[in-house]
């Protein structure tokens, strides 16, 4: 039996309403913003709650844009997590800025009480991820953020349909990131990310960088490049929109069935689920004893996992004149030795499910 970790084919099996929705824009020629993407922005805005949705090319630039937008710039300082994604790391050095790593909490997410430490005067932004789906304690950031005059930008490119309690993630920062990569929960045919913002001047700001700082055609307010999310992908991602409720629903749905399973297995460690948080699942992840051993295992089966990552972001090469060394963030260190993730995704069965966990289970015996 095969488990697909790329579920990207059966998404888009049937491609008929992406091409009608496409001929409409086509007819139109409204190729550069124009009303496609204003419609998505005003839906997406909605979606989460927030005044203003700023789509980007993609989740890079959103990251990139939110920080300028609070004039990061260099010799600034940026608090972030050591297990992100490259992204995260990149887009602060972007701006000339510099990553100050704090280890990962047992949920894999940035740790709450590490990062008073890590505070210095050049210190600007508390940049926590919402890694995998999953939230850290947005309430505590917030009060360390207040406590030091600081301002929170959240990396939530994996967080679009999770919820804190009834609020979602990239609603609790001053301006905010999100991803609609091919393997997020909001996707598009190619790359594509948010801003979200409640600021009327930010919103403003970020609409005017995006698109090379124009007020109109003859006239730039300040120098800006090309963020601009293309009317193609505004058409893909305003139908997939519409499917993010029911697409976590069935995500939450296959890892407790995982979970389940899992948690009967002594060699596996499952991370907290806290109450009233959900997740989108964008990753399930949990840590596994023989790790490289039962991931070779498991794809010979043809049960295809993924490692999100082996190397934390302060041990890569691109962090070597930062300072940082072997034993810095022991946490991390210790996840990114046995952290395996497992496809989780809206469009497996019951049968490959089960295969999952007795392919797993036939690895311990």
């Amino acid at each position: 039996m095969r488990v697909p970790f790329n579920y990207l084919p059966y998404q888009f099996a049937e491609t008929g309403k992406y091409f009608k929705a496409w001929k409409k824009l086509i007819k139109s020629s409204e190729f550069t913003l124009g009303p496609f993407v204003e419609r998505f922005e005003k839906s997406f805005a909605k979606f989460i709650g927030v005044k203003h949705c700023i789509s980007t090319n993609n989740g890079t630039d959103a990251l990139i844009l939110s920080l300028k937008s609070l004039g990061i710039k260099k010799g600034d300082e940026v608090i972030t997590v050591c297990n992100s994604f490259y992204a995260t790391a990149g887009a602060i050095v972007a701006c000339g800025a510099k990553p100050i790593f704090v280890d990962a909490d047992k949920r894999y997410q940035i740790n709450v009480d590490k990062i008073q430490r890590a505070i210095t005067k050049k210190t600007k932004v508390i940049l926590p991820v919402h890694w995998g789906g999953a939230s850290p304690d947005m309430k505590k950031i917030l009060d360390i953020s207040r406590k030091n005059n600081l301002k929170v930008i959240e990396d939530a490119c994996m967080g679009i349909g999770a919820k804190i309690k009834s609020k979602s993630p990239g609603t609790f920062g001053k301006v905010n990131a999100m991803s609609m990569h091919p393997l997020k929960s909001l996707n598009v045919m190619g790359d594509g990310g948010i801003v979200v913002t409640n600021d009327d001047k930010i919103a403003s700001w970020c609409k005017k960088y995006r698109n090379h700082g124009m007020i109109d055609r003859d006239h730039i307010q300040n120098w800006g490049v090309n963020m601009r999310l293309q009317p193609l992908q505004a058409v893909v991602a305003d139908i997939e929109l519409k499917k993010v409720r029911k697409i976590v629903k069935i995500r939450n749905k296959n890892a407790n069935f995982l979970d389940k399973h899992l948690s009967t297995l002594k060699e596996v460690s499952l991370p907290e689920r806290k109450k009233n948080y959900t997740e989108t699942f964008a990753l399930y992840m949990a840590r596994f004893k023989k790790r490289d051993q039962l991931k070779s295992f498991l794809i010979k089966n043809g049960v295809e996992v993924k490692i999100h990552y082996p190397i934390p972001l302060h041990l890569q090469k691109a962090s070597k004149n930062m300072g940082y060394k072997k034993g810095d963030f022991p946490e991390a260190e210790n996840q990114s030795k046995d952290l395996l993730t497992l496809p989780v995704h809206q469009y497996l069965n019951k049968k490959q499910l089960n295969y999952t966990i007795n392919t797993i289970k036939k690895f311990y015996k």
